[in-house]
């Protein structure tokens, strides 16, 4: 039997591709959602126990907003209700397994920023109360982490504008992939909040596209039907601790 065998959910998606192309995580299964949906329970605990899973990187989630708003049901499906199957599964199989959940800064209020990970909670939107919701599940696991953040993929930057005074802590989506195994490495256990300094989204997508123009918030929510933040930044103290370990 393989030391750690590690099972990805959501490896079709941007992070789990990217997760499968860094080779950093050995002994890695990942199925496509076919062969593993989340809303079929018996799917879930027949891979489990056949597969002999010691940690699940579980990356899978409706994570469109504005579908999100739209379509309560499908958000629920996908974000809540998948997550209950995974964690019922594990409880049922008896057996320890970790698991890494993939979490988001709209948890947070999303207003004042600098956000630490036991301090105030409050989603702006349907997305954020579904992940917060599933994070809740995810607790039931004793032996599980839960990370924060927000990530882009700098070679996906394909909008004309963005805003000047949106601000967040966005990490890069290979950095991210690599501090998700030091955290693996370092058997941390709990919620914790992954990303970079507190950067607006203009002046970090303008260092990586120079032609991008740039627009105000309040003009972003005159086209939208529902909330975005204003500042979600994040406190790294607790990140930026295993970061040092590590580099």
């Amino acid at each position: 039997m393989k030391k750690n065998k590690i099972l990805l959910i959501g490896g079709s998606g941007n992070l789990g591709n990217k997760i499968i192309e860094s080779n950093l995580f050995k002994d890695l299964y990942a199925p496509k959602k076919k062969n593993l949906n989340l809303l079929n329970s018996s799917q879930i605990f027949y891979i489990l126990k056949k597969k002999n899973i010691n940690t699940i990187i579980h990356c899978a989630s409706l994570a469109r907003m504005k579908e999100c708003e739209n379509d309560i049901a499908k958000t629920i499906n996908n974000n809540i209700l998948g997550t209950y199957n995974l964690v019922k599964a594990i409880s049922e199989l008896k057996k320890k397994i970790k698991i890494i959940y993939l979490s988001t800064d709209a948890v947070y209020p999303s207003i004042r920023g600098n956000y630490k990970e036991n301090g105030s909670l409050g989603p702006y939107n349907n997305y954020g109360w579904s992940k917060l919701s599933a994070e809740f599940l995810i607790r039931m696991i004793s032996d599980h982490i839960i990370i924060r953040t927000r990530f882009y993929d700098k070679d996906k930057i394909n909008y004309r504008f963005s805003a000047s005074d949106i601000f967040t802590s966005q990490i890069e989506i290979r950095s991210l992939v690599k501090y998700i195994y030091y955290l693996i490495l370092d058997n941390f256990i709990g919620t914790i909040n992954i990303g970079g300094k507190r950067i607006s989204d203009f002046e970090l997508y303008k260092k990586i596209k120079p032609k991008l123009k740039s627009f105000k918030r309040k003009d972003l929510i005159k086209k939208l039907n529902f909330k975005i933040a204003k500042d979600v930044s994040l406190n790294l103290s607790k990140f930026n601790k295993i970061k040092k370990k590590y580099e």
